[in-house]
């Protein structure tokens, strides 16, 4: 058998170095993707897999991200996480690159009941179906709980040196970290999507014919947000941080800054005559109306 080749969707939390190191352990030619899009960075995944030297690329998901926020096939999670089509599409294009570029399989760090609703075995089952590549898609920290794949069946993967992981506790992994001697950071965050305040703007732009868009996404994480019409919102900065958040997203948006004295950004989204309601909005957050 020559050199086994893997692709893995990989985070750059503690759950997709731990997969990446016990294939590699093996012997496995391994490399990473981190997805990108409004909603979730590719920064940490850029940084471990560096710091595990291995082999990293981005993958811009915005596109397939913006589709499924319209009506994802299996409906949402607790908030506007579609996070089901979400995986299977994310396993789509692995698995088409693995095609494409001579990989043996694909593999994710997911840990089968480690979130509730999108990684039960009934889910992480049908994000397989879904993906086109259930034979080819292997979940090393939970492989023994799971059906048998190619991989293991060829002999690729020996199945014996995968894991038996299930539940929320990390603490497997955290001894299995130490073993390997890699440092790393519980992530603060992940996928804004699961996030109720996000998504509670984002739902406003849901509302509005027009405004689901990539970069308002981007633009409603930053300041306060308000519905001034049918039709049109508007932010209003709350920091010098959101401002800067603000005006390095805007292009075609009206924006209006004080040029006498500091104060909020505001940028309005929509109808260009609601102008005088955001000036309104943006002096009176900067204390020059009472």
């Amino acid at each position: 058998m020559g050199i086994v080749r893997a692709l893995g969707a990989f985070s750059g939390g503690l759950d997709s170095m731990i997969a990446a190191l016990l294939l590699k352990s093996q012997g496995i030619e391994v490399e990473v993707a981190t997805f990108t899009s409004p909603f979730f960075s590719s920064e940490s995944g850029c940084r471990y897999a560096k710091q595990l030297d291995l082999p990293w690329r981005e993958i811009d998901y915005t596109a397939e991200m913006m589709t499924l926020l319209q009506n994802p096939p299996s409906g949402f999670g607790k908030n506007l996480n579609p996070c089901i089509d979400c995986h299977a599409g994310m396993f789509r294009i692995l698995g088409e690159i693995a095609s494409a570029e001579g990989y043996d399989f694909i593999f994710s760090g997911e840990v089968a009941g480690q979130r509730p609703m999108s990684q039960n075995k009934n889910s992480l089952n049908r994000v397989a179906r879904l993906s086109g590549y259930q034979e080819k898609l292997l979940r090393p920290l939970s492989a023994k709980l799971l059906r048998i794949t190619d991989p293991e069946l060829r002999g690729q993967v020996d199945r014996e040196k995968l894991l038996s992981l299930s539940g929320r506790s990390r603490k497997p992994q955290m001894k299995l970290a130490e073993e390997y001697g890699i440092e790393y950071i519980n992530p603060g965050g992940g996928c804004l999507l699961t996030d109720p305040n996000y998504c509670g703007r984002l739902s406003i732009l849901m509302e509005i014919r027009g405004l689901l868009t990539a970069r308002n996404a981007g633009l409603i994480r930053h300041g306060r947000i308000f519905r001034l019409s049918k039709d049109t919102i508007c932010l209003v900065g709350r920091s010098e941080m959101d401002n800067a958040g603000l005006e390095s997203l805007v292009k075609d948006e009206v924006i209006f800054v004080l040029e006498d004295r500091p104060g909020p950004t505001g940028v309005l989204i929509g109808d260009p005559e609601m102008l005088p309601v955001l000036i309104d909005l943006v002096e009176r957050y900067a204390g020059v109306r009472s």
